[in-house]
């Protein structure tokens, strides 16, 4: 089974990713995002894309990585990526499923301004995530629109398990005191910065 969890920038997808990993057995997180900063280092400046996600490399080899993933590996496959872009999804997510995969896919979705407010709380360098809040909540408003969670009001905790139980899945309690849990999700947030 792969869990795609999708949503805007600074909607708390890698977050919510790890959390799942840490209470579903047998899962591993399995980042798309490290497909296009692969690419960025390996072909000359002249050739990159404003938007990684835009080389038919980054598409087929996601793909073929999560189509060979889903056929070898017993666990769960949990990939945090946001993916607006209709003719991408059906590349990556629309294949898998006509292959047989079992997919489901989920959209954190939130208000702008709690957008802004995550995004606030970030490292965040430069304005490229805050440009993107719009045509994502656009897309997620008129094109790929299935299965939202409103995350507005609602703690990581709880989008979890509404994932677990949306997918049929059992968590396992967690035993970490708050602190814990807080130094975990800062953790997440510094594996995410990029240079």
């Amino acid at each position: 089974m792969i869990i795609w969890i999708n949503g805007a920038y600074g909607s708390g997808k890698s977050t919510c990713a790890y959390e799942l990993h840490r209470r579903l057995p047998h899962s591993f997180v399995y980042d798309p995002e490290n497909v296009g900063y692969f690419i960025r280092k390996n072909i000359p400046i002249a050739l990159h894309k404003p938007n990684f996600q835009d080389h038919t490399q980054w598409r087929s080899f996601n793909y073929d990585m999560l189509k060979y993933l889903s056929s070898t590996y017993e666990g769960t496959i949990i990939a945090p990526m946001t993916l607006i872009d209709p003719r991408y999804y059906e590349e990556i997510i629309g294949r898998l499923v006509r292959d047989g995969v079992e997919v489901h896919h989920f959209i954190l979705y939130a208000e702008k301004e709690t957008i802004e407010k995550r995004l606030k709380k970030r490292f965040e360098r430069g304005t490229w995530t805050r440009e993107r809040i719009e045509p994502c909540m656009y897309a997620f408003d008129h094109i790929i629109t299935e299965e939202k969670i409103i995350t507005d009001d609602k703690s990581i905790d709880q989008i979890i398990e509404e994932i677990a139980d949306r997918s049929q899945l059992h968590l396992i309690k967690d035993s970490r005191s708050a602190f814990q849990k807080k130094m975990d999700h800062y953790k997440t947030t510094l594996k995410q910065i990029r240079f």
